[in-house]
């Protein structure tokens, strides 16, 4: 009986780790990026409004690279800490197929987009309030950006929808991610 509590007590604990190191993600940090990417490929909104077969078109717009990069960071932080994700047409849909750090993969700001924000920033565009929405966001500041401006404007249902994202994925602020 002892040998079974004890047993018991080892897979609890490596259980807990666990649990902790899956909370222990940073803010924006590549573990971050990559729960972002998973929950991309769950949002109808962009999946579908940014996808091929929709009016917009947006994924379409890739430099005929086949896909589309949105890095993003954490202003307190610095460029350094920026996160990637990828976005590629997949049967119609714009779908999420990368998640994590900057993989090496040439920017090209005809298409692809560089966004940075404060915390305080980022989690009232997360939030959606008054004044941080997508076009509130832009026009104010809050939101540092570079990319085809334009085309972002021409989706700013997705685009509120992609920020509204951005602070769904929980993550701990305290720190910087890891350079």
């Amino acid at each position: 009986m002892l040998k079974k509590l004890g047993l018991m007590s080892v897979t609890a604990s490596v259980l807990m780790f666990g649990l902790n190191s899956a909370m222990a993600t940073e803010y924006m940090d590549a573990n971050w990026a990559k729960q972002a990417c998973d929950a991309w490929n769950k949002n109808a909104t962009l999946t579908t409004q940014l996808g091929s077969k929709s009016e917009s078109g947006w994924i379409k717009n890739d430099a005929g690279r086949g896909y589309k990069i949105v890095q993003m960071y954490r202003s307190n932080c610095g460029p350094s800490t920026k996160v990637q994700l990828t976005i590629a047409d997949k049967n119609g849909k714009a779908m999420c197929i990368y998640g994590g750090k900057p993989d090496g993969k040439k920017l090209n700001m005809a298409v692809d987009y560089i966004m940075n924000a404060t915390d305080k920033n980022w989690a009232c565009m997360g939030k959606g309030s008054w004044g941080c929405g997508a076009m509130g966001a832009m026009m104010s500041g809050k939101l540092k950006f570079s990319g085809p401006k334009v085309e972002a404007m021409k989706v700013m249902g997705p685009f509120g929808s992609f920020l509204k994202l951005a602070g769904a994925v929980p993550g701990n602020k305290s720190a910087c991610p890891a350079k």
